[in-house]
């Protein structure tokens, strides 16, 4: 995953725990549990956000959020050809690159089904 993917995980991550601690801590003041108040509010917002702020990837929970972000729902419904051509775009690949593994996945996938060589080149 990318930089920019994985403190997008993180954030999201602080955003929940933030959220998560204070309503426990709103919770606990509503309820009257005035000694489990405190208690939640520091172990929260000053152990656990900025344990996980401080960590980010190290922890196993985020870099397990982070791989699961890699394959989103929909990234096995994208094509492979249009995924390399992204990356051929961003400059990920040089051309040869771009090139040796378009033939193999028109070999060994045939692109999409009774998808020609030039079609492909056509779409580029």
């Amino acid at each position: 995953m990318n930089d920019r993917g994985t403190t997008f995980e993180r954030k999201r991550l602080l955003g929940v725990l933030a959220v998560l601690t204070f309503g426990l801590t709103a919770l606990t003041a509503v309820l009257g549990l005035v000694g489990l108040t405190p208690v939640i509010f520091v172990f929260g917002f000053f152990i656990v956000v900025p344990l996980v702020a401080i960590l980010g990837d190290s922890l196993p929970f985020v870099a397990s959020a982070g791989e699961a972000g890699d394959r989103a729902p929909d990234a096995d419904a994208v094509d492979p050809v249009e995924r390399l051509r992204d990356r051929y775009a961003r400059g990920d690949i040089s051309d040869e690159e771009f090139e040796r593994r378009l033939e193999r996945l028109i070999e060994t996938e045939g692109v999409e089904a009774g998808e020609t060589r030039e079609r492909v080149f056509e779409r580029e």
